[in-house]
């Protein structure tokens, strides 16, 4: 009797916290809590919430509504150990206590609500008092507080403007080309975001892959909430205090961008579609007899047998090897369309094989889900199972014995021409690693496992050889196997401006190798544009060019020989400047730094570059601004704090400054953070075309460490030691600056014999320049500022010393 009079007043309580809440049902009090290890479980019946500290930053929050929590995977978090577990728990009289050495989390007992303090006792998260965690049947959400002064970026692929306060996104994966500034959801669900607010960052990972949302204070402006139709609510709240902070330990959850083949670096050359085979050898002939360096040859759909996966059209490529053989031989890579639709069709070999190993998704009913896409009907392979995307990996076999290097995952959002919600119903059935769930719950990741079949697959296929894949959907993690681009962009002006803020967004939700279809797909863009976009396609990890079918000529001679030279000098750059990009690389397979990231994410304590969307930083110490919009001739910028040159000329500017600076059509203005050393080499046609014998260190004096990392550029003996990293600190007072090269890490020799350095910056001409206690000879520019000289390589410590 005692029991169910508690048991009632638990009800009554409970539907207390229901009221006034738009059928929304809310967290009541705590009745107890209990410890296990790391993990402590809050009972709030009917619902259990659990906490659970991964470092001294970083805790998991989930709540299940019906108090049972169901089987714990992800496919996106691989790695939970993430730092020092140790924290302190205390009953106090209102609440329950979590204290790190960074974090005191708040539990209210009634109702049950959490707050996220610092280690100094300044709040930086809180649930609404209201609302909280809730649900409604099976939708889930979570409402918090949205103080005035805090700004949100992040959420993966989403159109429009670099900040994202006062929108609502969803995040379900769809093929929408041709899209708006205004448009969502687009190809790729990465439910994950960061909140900034006076110089301090958090981040939130919602780590639920059904159909989710974020309304940042749209609906109500002093709140911001998230949530999903089903599943539980399970989010890790990571705290900065910097964004890099925030990010490092994300990836860390979810995985990092591996090192991609050092020639994915490398421009690469796409529309829809090169064919017969003649054409896409004038494309490779052109590329060379016009010495534009180019790596990559994409094919699309039009390769293919009546667009059957993993087959040739014998007519129009009568001899794959042989073209792949020789277009190889000219430093060219073949990366060719796959799609996920396999044609309906008996004595199709991948048809027959998938039916036998049964490995296609099925309705509710028990029959294979046919729907239509390039080749007809269709039947879609099942990702989610393990088996399958073995199978699928296998599938690659016949293309990597020709010589095919990579592989472009298409169409898998998964995109079907004939259903309703242009995808698979909802009902459809997958194996979800033997959990068999509906496609409401697989949707999101459907394209990620895609990437990771090919990709597993061609490690299983080529072990020591890096793979390279390109995905057009994906889900938070889905870094780990593949590429990204922005999708079916336009050919327009406001396209080019919308490709930064896109970018950035995704770069900084962990999308690390992100680019986007240089001079837009559907359209043709006039030379103008073309140029300006391939300028900023060279400051994107990715780099290709791509249109679609029937549009004009878009390679970089397509728009007369003023355009063509400027394009060649352009793509030149992107080559110059590899040693920089792929040590740039190394730092986001080890850190999960971004490459391409906003100012705010280096100079967070300057709230100005919160607004700033169209300049970014491009690695540690380029700082790009893009020319994106017509027929200009000047640009102003706001540098962000410190002390920067130009790029090109050498001057000196001074941050926290409005600068305008000459809008020249055949450059992009690119300026160098002080103290910063540039690794670059000399121009190649491909990566590969010869051995490097010298390598080029652009100084530019300040106080600033700066790294520089080479491997063979192809296979993983890196991850054995066969690598080369070096630390270059640069220093600066009155009479001197210096350059300190750190002892070589690892035992990788590189091809380079000689170092040949300028310094940039120098008003007069030095009294003497030092290699160790040996003076050295030098030349001086004196219009340019410069000095330059050369010395033998070493692997060994060495410093330059220049005297004033």
């Amino acid at each position: 009797m005692r029991f169910l009079k508690f048991y009632l007043i638990l009800i009554f309580l409970f539907s207390f916290h229901c009221t006034g809440l738009g059928g929304w049902h809310s967290l009541g009090p705590v009745v107890s809590a209990e410890k296990n290890q790391n993990e402590i479980r809050f009972n709030v019946p009917p619902a259990i919430v659990s906490i659970t500290v991964l470092s001294q930053s970083t805790i998991r929050i989930r709540m299940s509504k019906d108090g049972i929590f169901k089987d714990d995977f992800s496919w996106a978090v691989i790695n939970t150990n993430l730092g020092e577990k140790a924290y302190r728990f205390d009953d106090e009289s209102n609440s329950y206590v979590i204290r790190t050495s960074k974090l005191r989390i708040n539990i209210l007992k009634n109702p049950c609500r959490i707050y996220i303090y610092d280690s100094f006792g300044n709040l930086i998260n809180n649930d609404d008092s209201l609302k909280g965690m809730c649900w409604s049947g099976s939708d889930i959400r979570v409402w918090k507080k949205m103080p005035r002064d805090e700004y949100y970026f992040g959420f993966g692929e989403k159109a429009g403007s670099l900040e994202k306060k006062w929108k609502s996104f969803t995040m379900w994966n769809s093929d929408i080309p041709a899209y708006k500034a205004d448009t969502d959801p687009l190809y790729k669900t990465i439910p994950f975001f960061y909140g900034i607010r006076k110089g301090v960052a958090y981040g939130i990972f919602f780590d639920n892959t059904y159909r989710t949302s974020f309304s940042m204070g749209k609906e109500n402006d002093n709140l911001y909430s998230f949530g999903a139709v089903d599943g539980e609510i399970n989010y890790y709240f990571i705290y900065g205090p910097e964004p890099i902070n925030v990010i490092e330990q994300f990836s860390r959850l979810v995985g990092m961008t591996p090192l991609p083949p050092k020639w994915a670096l490398g421009y690469q050359q796409s529309r829809w579609s090169y064919y017969p085979e003649k054409r896409v050898r004038e494309i490779a002939e052109t590329f060379r007899d016009k010495n534009i360096p180019c790596d990559v040859i994409y094919l699309d759909i039009h390769y293919m047998d009546g667009y059957r996966c993993f087959t040739w059209d014998t007519i129009r490529f009568p001899d794959p090897e042989r073209m792949i053989n020789d277009l190889n031989s000219m430093g060219f890579k073949i990366v060719p369309i796959i799609d996920p639709g396999i044609k309906k069709e008996k004595n199709y070999f991948v048809f027959e094989e998938g039916i036998l190993g049964n490995h296609f998704v099925r309705g509710s009913d028990g029959e294979y889900f046919v729907g239509k896409v390039w080749p007809g009907d269709c039947v879609f392979p099942d990702f989610t199972k393990t088996s399958t995307r073995k199978w699928w990996g296998s599938l690659y076999k016949d293309f990597v014995k020709i010589g095919i290097a990579g592989f472009w995952n298409d169409m898998n959002e998964p995109s079907v021409f004939d259903s309703p919600n242009k995808t698979f119903p909802e009902d459809v059935i997958h194996d979800d690693e033997g959990r068999k769930s509906d496609h409401r719950k697989n949707h999101n990741i459907y394209g990620m496992q895609m990437a990771r079949a090919t990709y597993e697959g061609l490690l299983e296929l080529n072990s020591n050889i890096r793979p390279f894949v390109l995905t057009r959907a994906n889900y938070a993690g889905g870094q780990r196997y593949s590429a990204v681009w922005t999708g079916d962009n336009i050919s327009s002006w406001e396209h080019l401006e919308m490709a930064v803020p896109m970018c950035l967004n995704l770069s900084i939700s962990g999308q690390n190798f992100v680019g986007t279809d240089i001079g837009g797909f559907v359209g043709s863009p006039d030379a103008e544009l073309f140029s300006r976009w391939l300028q900023l396609g060279t400051f994107t990890p990715f780099m290709r060019a791509h249109t679609e079918y029937g549009s004009k000529d878009q390679e970089p001679w397509s728009y007369g020989f003023e355009h063509e030279s400027i394009n060649r000098k352009t793509i030149e750059l992107r080559y110059r400047l590899i040693p920089y990009i792929y040590t740039q690389f190394y730092l986001a397979s080890k850190y999960g730094t971004p490459i391409v990231r906003p100012l705010f994410f280096d100079f967070t304590q300057d709230e100005q570059t919160y607004h700033q969307e169209n300049i970014f930083m491009f690695g540690n110490n380029l700082l790009i601004a893009p020319i994106l919009w017509a027929n200009a001739t000047k640009r102003s910028i706001r540098l962000p704090v410190g002390h920067w040159y130009d790029y090109w000329s050498g001057n000196e500017y001074n941050g926290a400054n409005s600068v305008e600076i000459d809008a020249r059509e055949d450059r992009i203005p690119i300026f160098v953070k002080a103290g910063s050393v540039i690794p670059e080499q000399s121009v190649l046609q491909y990566i590969g075309e010869r051995q490097i014998d010298t390598l080029i260190l652009k100084i530019f004096p300040g106080n600033n460490l700066s790294y520089l990392y080479e491997d063979d550029g192809l296979t993983f003996d890196y991850q054995n030691g066969k690598y080369l990293l070096r630390i270059l600190k640069l220093t600066e007072d009155k009479k001197h600056i210096t350059m300190r090269a750190e002892k070589s890490e690892g035992f990788f020799t590189p091809s380079w014999k000689v170092i040949s350095l300028y310094i940039h910056g120098l008003k007069e001409n030095p009294s003497s320049i030092y290699l160790g206690n040996k003076k050295i000879k030098w030349s001086y520019d004196a219009p340019g500022k410069l000095v330059n000289f050369s010395i033998p390589y070493q692997n060994d410590y060495f410093e330059i010393d220049l005297v004033r």
